[in-house]
């Protein structure tokens, strides 16, 4: 606030002009009322000077929201120069010019004003006298018909005529912001009215419309009103749709957000099961490796096992030609060794021949497992891309829905309002008609009744004068006869005008009565046009009912295939999950056939252990006599130690390869994708 003043006061220096007192006083309380964004300077008669400088300063100010200029008596002059100044604000929101005689150089200064500044929503132009000039009040309508930001506009006691009122009317008609509009005591009258009711008929933003004392009849102030309610019933449901339409929007982009949740989850998922998928592959490749490496080491472990035996066979048969003289008992026991050597051999043979063929079949569920892997991955993809696309399906069958339902109600609700507002239009129309005629009967009623009183009196003149005249003493023949005469004329006279007065009420009568017939076939003709309009929109509403439950079948059978497809997909789940089933129960056999061969092998450990305690019993048995010859069996002997200590490496070297094998399965079956894989609930 101090710093507008500062600025006026500036101002006046650099024109030259001495500020005035009033106005410097007014600023100066102002500034004492707090922060107040009110510049009020009502009564202060402004000078030319001062409306110059006020204007200047009001170009760049952005601390007065409202200014109140009423009745400071402005010139011509000085109003011309203040509102110029108003035309680059753009922080006043009202503006009070009330009592300003404001004429035709003001209204054009308004009118510009208008033009050019887009931050003004309420004018007060209360006591003036706009409408005297019409050129300039014309160029105020067209400013008003350009603006776009003012709400309220006050013109009481304008002298506005009914040119004006066409003007203003041309103004309203272009006009798509102006809410309220108050045109109290004028003088716009049926014409006036008329062109306003008119321009109403386009405008669909202004909701209160203020018409007392503009000599306007009541039927048109009621049309005006019934137009300003319509407009504000309107505005009302716009508003309405709007927020509807704004929480529908908010509920998509709900929706939406939580569809791009559950994608979100859904990707993540398939990521993790592809990860695991991998993984497990890549374990199985792994493990099939190693098996492959285990199995070449045993193929390898087994060629040296039968070079050896070759070499210990050869070695033997040397041996035995060497002692081939040392007696029976020597070859019994060697016939003994090499019996228990062959059968040690042929066991180990069906070993290593059983080895294979479980490593075969091994190898070939290991690849039909990983075959079963991959056909369920296709089928798991297959129902993920079923999923979507249904899902994708769904999404545009809501989406249509929704939008069928919003026109449906839409057209709904606008044949609604116009079927009412034709059967309003056409009520109103009859009702307009029947007083009417009503009125004109009354006043054809009470012309013939007074004509007819009139009539009679003067009869009752004439007839009293006749006997008056026929009262007294008889006069002489020639006077009787003159009155007589004239009596007779007289009457012959009042029976002429008698006639004639009926004859032009006749024909008076039967003019109002066709006039009345032809306004009551128009009243008629529109009532059929209105009742028409009716049929049709009867007939549209029947048409979007039927739309409707159309739409209403389709998204039924949307519906029923949505849950055929649901059923599908559980059907799919529970093959999936009798297929996993299965697989388990398949790789729970193996396992127990897996457990079944280790028993059988632990048992020919423990035969291989009997023979060999039967071969220390025999060695000791004919320990005594072999004493002379310990020098040629202690060579054999460590042999025969060196080969058992072979042996038995090459049988914990078998059973260690089966425990490694047994965990490696063991472990596969653990870490399977199957245990994954199964269908969430």
């Amino acid at each position: 606030m101090e710093e507008f003043r500062r600025t006026y006061l500036r101002l006046c220096k650099e024109a030259g002009t001495e500020p005035q007192e009033s106005l410097v006083a007014q600023l100066h309380e102002t500034r004492s009322a707090a922060s107040s964004v009110r510049l009020d300077l009502t009564g202060q008669s402004l000078t030319v000077e001062s409306c110059c400088v006020l204007g200047r300063a009001l170009q760049k100010d952005n601390l007065f929201t409202e200014l109140v200029l009423s009745d400071c008596m402005l010139s011509e002059e000085g109003a011309k120069l203040l509102l110029s100044g108003l035309c680059s604000n753009t922080m006043v929101k009202v503006l009070d010019l009330k009592g300003n005689n404001l004429r035709g150089a003001g209204a054009e200064a308004l009118g510009k004003l208008l033009v050019r500044n887009k931050a003004l929503q309420r004018l007060v132009l209360e006591w003036n006298a706009l409408g005297m000039w019409e050129d300039g009040f014309s160029i105020f309508c067209e400013g008003l018909a350009s603006n776009s930001s003012l709400i309220q506009l006050d013109l009481r006691n304008n002298q506005i005529n009914h040119q004006g009122a066409a003007e203003l009317a041309l103004a309203l008609k272009r006009n798509s912001v102006l809410q309220h509009l108050d045109l109290r005591w004028n003088n716009m009258g049926l014409l006036g009215s008329r062109s306003l009711l008119d321009a109403l008929q386009q405008n669909r933003t202004l909701l209160q419309l203020e018409m007392a004392g503009n000599n306007v009849p009541s039927d048109i102030l009621k049309a005006i009103a019934q137009s300003v309610d319509h407009n504000a019933d309107r505005t009302s449901t716009l508003r309405e749709s709007r927020t509807r339409a704004q929480v529908l929007t908010k509920e998509i982009q709900i929706l939406k957000e939580e569809k791009g949740r559950q994608m979100l989850g859904l990707m993540e998922t398939i990521d993790k099961q592809r990860d695991e998928m991998g993984r497990s592959s890549r374990n199985s490749s792994i493990q099939l490796g190693q098996l492959q490496e285990a199995l070449s080491e045993r193929k390898s472990a087994v060629n040296s096992l039968t070079a050896k035996l070759q070499m210990t066979e050869a070695a033997l048969t040397l041996s035995e030609q060497k002692v081939s003289n040392l007696g029976e008992l020597l070859t019994k026991v060697k016939l003994e060794k090499t019996e228990l050597m062959d059968r040690q051999s042929r066991d180990m043979k069906k070993q290593l021949e059983e080895s294979v063929q479980r490593e075969g079949k091994l190898l070939k569920e290991v690849n039909s497992l990983s075959e079963k892997n991959l056909q369920l991955k296709n089928k798991l993809e297959e129902s993920e891309r079923r999923c979507k696309v249904q899902q994708d399906q769904m999404f545009s069958v809501k989406q249509e829905l929704t939008n069928s339902t919003a026109e449906l109600k839409l057209r709904l609700a606008q044949a609604e309002e116009r079927l009412d507002m034709e059967k309003r239009r056409s009520k109103q129309a009859l009702e307009d008609m029947d007083s009417l005629r009503q009125k004109e009967v009354d006043h054809v009623n009470r012309h013939l009744e007074e004509s007819e009183r009139a009539l009679q009196d003067r009869i009752l003149k004439l007839e009293g004068q006749r006997l008056q005249l026929e009262e007294p003493p008889p006069p002489p023949m020639q006077e009787v006869s003159r009155v007589k005469a004239a009596m007779v004329t007289e009457r012959a006279q009042a029976d002429e005008d008698l006639g004639r007065v009926r004859a032009q009420v006749r024909l008076e009568e039967q003019e109002r009565l066709s006039g009345l017939e032809e306004k009551l076939r128009g009243a008629r003709q529109a009532r059929d046009e209105a009742q028409g309009r009716c049929t049709q929109q009867k007939q549209t509403i029947s048409d979007l009912q039927a739309r409707a439950t159309q739409h209403t079948i389709e998204m039924d059978s949307l519906r029923r295939r949505i849950d055929e497809m649901q059923q599908d997909l559980v059907g799919k789940e529970q093959e999936k999950l009798a297929e996993v089933t299965r697989v388990r129960v398949e790789l729970q056999e193996q396992i127990g056939h897996l457990q079944a061969e280790r028993t059988a092998q632990s048992g020919l450990k423990e035969k291989v252990a009997a023979l060999e305690r039967e071969m220390k019993a025999l060695v000791s048995s004919h320990r005594d006599t072999l004493l002379d010859k310990e020098s040629e069996l202690s060579s054999l002997q460590e042999r025969v130690r060196l080969r058992e200590g072979e042996i038995q490496r090459m049988r914990e070297d078998e059973a260690q390869r089966a425990s490694f094998l047994h965990n490696a399965i063991l472990t596969y079956v653990q870490g399977s994708p199957l245990t994954h894989y199964s269908p969430k609930k």
